[in-house]
């Protein structure tokens, strides 16, 4: 199904001229050969561009549409046009070494036999240059001289005469299809991709831009150990996918990888998607709501209410179609191979309306500094990891779970719960807002708490034990800052643990302490101890109701410490609200 897939989006790529048709490629080219008629070296031109990078201007080579460059592991095999200084020129930094020669060779080989039979001024300058070209002499070339360093950085190379490159002369054109198509397969079957009886491809094309994977490219399909293999077929033929199909969607996947403004890191994955139309408005919304920026959070806003009204969604003065079939892939590095961690479909509008279920079981009230309403899912995992650390990467499982779990409207997985529980632990209830509305998310979705829509901000009606004592503790601590002003440490260091897990081993020590804490606000201010105690007397009533018994509960479930966290982060918001409405 993600072949298929890919297979389609190239299809739609080609006809818009985005991506290379079968037998040809796109290359990073540094520099070009300019020759003579005779096949002598005229010139080195080179074709590297200066780009800002942040704040340094850096040389970018530009990508060009060149002849199917080779797979190369180890061995020696030669690319036809465009390759390195090794094989093109025969040199390296060192000098020449037999290995290069054998490189030089090679192309030479792959040259003449293509290119012999043509009769134009660009086939007989190439053929005459490989037939005279001594790669011994050279560093004697003045031209080469000045441009050594550069040809030697592993750049892609070109031919050209005449400000015309040869891979656009129509002549060479014609031959390199004529002798694509000569090439013979023994191994020939019916295609998983297309259904069609063609040649199938022994090895498939790397897929570049996988962080951690191997730069020059790690296989989707790819098989190389008898255990992996079935019925004594070897290499991808155990997987047959014909080679129109296999450069297909490895000529997409690299595309779409390739564009690193509509795909994104996600833990150790890459995420990547796309429209079955090809079309990028589709990309750009779905890469808007999945990452959120400060100045789109009103069109979000807008994109959400059209949702729900059934209005039609514009992006750009463009009308999306809601029944586009979208795609979401995400990869993960594997060794000299790709994982697939899921791979799912669904038409565009649904997809959007689980994102925005999502986004809505998020909301919860912020402190005032915060200035996003919508957390995105790479900040949402940021919240389970300690941002004091160097690594801030969140359980790679667990991000792709959490993602599957948002797109599906799913239940979300368990880790990001009690992730989110150990990290406020660890640092003795530290509630950020996004740890907030990651418990609340959870508690409505994976255990059908319902009253979860009133939580946003602080419900004073809530008569749930957890949630209540959460409040109760959170007005502990505002004793006691209030009776010690200037405190460095508060109950909340010490004891906040404790309490969300085994109250009644700790509520009675703090009431005891409250009530010293409650004389010293006496002596400042007998209207603050009216308002503290009133208040006491409020939630611990209210427990009391609950529970119809006297006394705190022992021990709290998973389920209830989120509650209990929540009701903790509503009373301090509800405190911090007051103060910036004075």
């Amino acid at each position: 199904m993600i072949l298929q897939a890919l297979e389609e989006y190239y299809e739609n790529l080609l006809q818009q001229g985005k991506v290379a048709k079968a037998g040809w490629c796109q290359a990073k080219v540094s520099h070009v050969i300019e020759l003579n008629g005779d096949g002598t070296i005229k010139g080195i031109v080179s074709l590297k561009q200066e780009e800002e990078r942040g704040k340094k201007k850096v040389l970018i080579a530009p990508m060009l549409f060149v002849p199917e460059m080779v797979i190369r592991s180890s061995g020696i095999s030669a690319n036809f046009l465009c390759d390195n200084a090794k094989y093109l020129l025969g040199i390296d930094e060192d000098g020449t070494k037999p290995r290069i020669m054998d490189c030089f060779l090679a192309a030479k080989d792959k040259h003449l036999s293509i290119l012999s039979k043509g009769k134009g001024a660009m086939a007989k300058a190439i053929c005459a240059y490989f037939r005279n070209w001594n790669p011994k002499t050279a560093k004697e070339n003045p031209i080469l001289r000045e441009y050594w360093e550069e040809l030697n950085e592993g750049g892609n190379i070109i031919f050209g005469m005449r400000a015309l490159e040869a891979q656009e002369d129509d002549e060479i054109k014609a031959l390199w299809e004529e002798a694509r198509n000569a090439e013979s397969n023994d191994q020939q079957g019916i295609c998983l991709v297309t259904g069609q009886r063609t040649d199938i491809s022994r090895i498939h094309k790397g897929i570049k831009g996988v962080p951690g994977a191997q730069s020059s490219g790690a296989a989707l399909v790819s098989f190389n150990a008898p255990a992996f293999e079935s019925y004594g077929k070897e290499q991808s033929y155990n997987a047959p996918v014909g080679k129109y199909a296999e450069f297909a969607y490895t000529t997409a996947l690299n595309y779409l990888l390739n564009q690193r403004e509509y795909c994104f890191p996600l833990g150790d994955s890459m995420i990547v998607f796309w429209a079955e139309s090809g079309k990028e408005e589709y990309q750009k919304t779905f890469m808007s709501w999945m990452n959120p920026q400060v100045d789109n959070q009103e069109e979000m806003k807008k994109l959400f209410g059209n949702l729900q009204r059934g209005i039609r969604v514009d992006v750009q003065d463009i009308q999306l179609n809601m029944e586009q079939k979208f795609y979401i892939l995400c990869l993960a590095p594997n060794a000299a191979r790709l994982s697939v961690r899921f791979f799912y479909q669904n038409s565009f509008g649904n997809i959007l309306e689980n994102l925005s279920k999502h986004y809505q079981r998020m909301e919860i009230i912020k402190p005032a500094w915060v200035e996003l309403n919508y957390l995105g899912i790479q900040k949402m995992l940021f919240e389970t990891v300690n941002q004091k650390s160097k690594d801030k990467t969140p359980i790679p499982s667990m991000a792709a779970m959490v993602l599957n779990a948002v797109l599906q409207n799913n239940r979300y997985p368990a880790t990001l719960y009690t992730d989110t529980l150990i990290r406020i632990r660890s640092e003795q209830g530290n509630i950020t807002c996004g740890r907030a509305a990651i418990i609340k998310a959870v508690l409505m979705k994976n255990y059908n708490w319902k009253e979860g829509e009133k939580f946003m901000g602080l419900n004073e009606d809530c008569k749930e034990t957890a949630y209540v004592l959460g409040r109760l503790f959170a007005v502990l601590e505002f004793i006691q800052r209030e009776a010690n002003p200037g405190i460095n440490a508060t109950i909340r260091d010490r004891y906040f643990n404790s309490a969300c897990a085994t109250p009644a081993s700790v509520f009675p020590i703090l009431i005891k302490l409250k009530n010293s804490h409650m004389k010293k606000i006496e002596r400042e201010s007998a209207g603050t101890k009216v308002y503290y105690e009133k208040l006491l007397t409020e939630l611990i009533g209210k427990i009391e109701l609950s529970e119809k018994m006297q006394g705190f509960p022992s021990r709290f479930s998973l389920e209830e410490q989120g509650k209990f966290m929540l009701g903790y982060y509503h009373q301090v918001q509800k405190r911090y609200e007051k103060k910036e409405e004075k």
